[in-house]
């Protein structure tokens, strides 16, 4: 299956805090949407493996992913070596994305920058014909998306260009609750963690809105880009 959009995550939920609303609305637009966590989160203070899959799936739902897959490295410990560049060329080239989305090249979590450097990597030796692969036990084809953009997630980091989510900013933290286990919930008797609280929950509405405000809209999602980006009309900035 060919998707528009392949976005990763260092793990479950990373996505849906960093670009949620943009891949739903892409989805609600005709596009094909998928993601792939790189791992089951399985260091994380709350929950299991087994509830983060489930999770996951519940999010899926909500956003109207066409694709979800978890690779399954392990949380904390993987590395941007040969073996992980390889499963990761297998997911982009199963998929063939046109945009691939991945982790702030930088965050408070280690994982998330170095998932970043990982799949960034790995869109470019995707399009290597020399580096073979197999799926299902078919050689692939190479394949390179045209743009890699990065989402943003705890850290308050510069952004490129913001994508206008207003309308799916309901379905963006209905998502994100999907992800029961690891945020806010008064009523839970699980250890409390930075992301587990009201104040962080709060933050990611009150953060769309701020780049909403920047660009003119009611909420945003804001990205990073490392190369110069190019529009066909002036006229098609916001």
């Amino acid at each position: 299956m060919k998707l528009d959009i392949l976005a990763f995550g260092a793990h479950p939920d990373d996505v849906e805090l960093g670009c949620a609303g943009t891949l739903a609305k892409a989805a609600a637009a005709g596009k094909k949407v998928g993601i792939v966590d790189l791992t089951l989160g399985d260091l994380g203070t709350r929950g299991t493996p087994e509830i983060r899959l489930k999770e996951a799936a519940k999010a899926g739902e909500i956003l109207g992913l066409s694709a979800r897959e978890n690779l399954g490295f392990r949380d904390g410990f993987f590395q941007n070596d040969e073996e992980h560049k390889r499963e990761v060329i297998r997911m982009i080239r199963k998929y063939q994305p046109d945009v691939v989305i991945c982790n702030a090249p930088s965050d408070r979590h280690p994982d998330h920058g170095r998932g970043s450097e990982l799949v960034v990597e790995s869109a470019f030796y995707a399009g290597l014909r020399k580096i073979e692969t197999v799926d299902q036990g078919v050689k692939q084809e190479a394949w390179r998306p045209s743009k890699v953009y990065h989402y943003v997630q705890f850290y308050d980091l510069k952004v490129d260009f913001s994508v206008d989510v207003t309308g799916f900013v309901d379905q963006k933290m209905a998502s994100i609750n999907a992800h029961e286990s690891q945020f806010y919930n008064p009523n839970s008797d699980e250890p409390k963690t930075v992301i587990s609280s009201k104040q962080f929950h709060d933050s990611i509405t009150g953060r769309m809105v701020e780049w909403g405000r920047i660009i003119g809209v009611e909420h945003a999602e804001g990205f990073i880009v490392d190369r110069t980006l190019g529009v066909d009309q002036i006229t098609d900035l916001i």
